[in-house]
């Protein structure tokens, strides 16, 4: 049986969802492992700068991760590129290839250590699936990746379609990407809310690829678009979709 919802005037069938910083804590992992970089490969840097070293990761100035989402690099560069840059923006050592496998193992055992769901995201899904509509989560990370991480936070089994980068060879924004996913769930675009914590990539991606695109502003910007409807935690998902209870 499947139900459906309603937001400014659409109906909806379906609910779509980032999966970083959506439903599961990415930030955290990253702060574990970039605090991990710190501490054994720039052990110089003033504490102070601490949070902005993670900004700087997080951010990604030099857009290496954006040129992957657009298929111009596989992951294993795009990363090795922002760690040069992290390191050359913060006084660290060139890192040679023997460095740089040290330096991947250090950060990826400190990331996957930190692993878990969003608080909110577990009572979304269940007001979702209690309304009868469909789930399923879109992502520019791969799949391997992907299915990892949603495994150890326990939502892999509640998300019965999941779109990532390995699907197409890119991510979104690309329209086709969101048109995969909705295909998959046996949905129309207009029928399908999206839920993500990227403004442009996620709620403008998905409202042009014909969705309804939802920005989920989790980081309190403080920006408020009028092209897209805002939620400030996934808790106010429900709400704006009518969903009953």
């Amino acid at each position: 049986m499947t139900g459906s919802a309603a937001v400014g005037g659409r109906v909806v069938r379906a609910v779509l969802l980032d999966v970083d910083d959506t439903l599961v804590d990415t930030r955290a992992s990253f702060r574990a492992a970039v605090r991990h970089v710190q501490a054994t490969w720039l052990p110089q840097l003033d504490p102070s700068r601490s949070q902005e070293l993670l900004a700087h990761w997080v951010g990604d100035p030099g857009g290496h991760f954006r040129a992957y989402t657009r298929g111009e690099c596989d992951f294993p560069t795009q990363r090795r590129r922002r760690a040069e840059d992290l390191h050359a923006t913060f006084g660290g050592p060139v890192l040679d290839d023997a460095a740089y496998q040290a330096w991947v193992q250090g950060y990826d055992a400190a990331f996957r250590a930190a692993y878990a769901a969003c608080p909110d995201a577990t009572g979304l899904l269940d007001r979702v699936e209690a309304a009868g509509l469909f789930l399923g989560a879109v992502t520019n990370a791969g799949a391997d990746f992907q299915r990892e991480k949603l495994t150890v936070v326990g939502l892999l089994h509640r998300l019965p379609v999941l779109v990532t980068i390995d699907d197409l060879g890119r991510g979104k924004p690309d329209p086709e990407v969101f048109a995969l996913a909705c295909r998959r769930l046996g949905v129309p675009p207009g029928e399908c809310a999206y839920i993500g914590d990227e403004l442009d990539v996620d709620a403008r991606g998905a409202r042009d690829a014909g969705l309804v695109g939802i920005w989920l502003d989790r980081h309190r910007t403080g920006h408020t678009p009028q092209d897209v409807p805002v939620v400030r935690g996934l808790a106010e998902v429900p709400a704006l979709l009518g969903l009953p209870g």
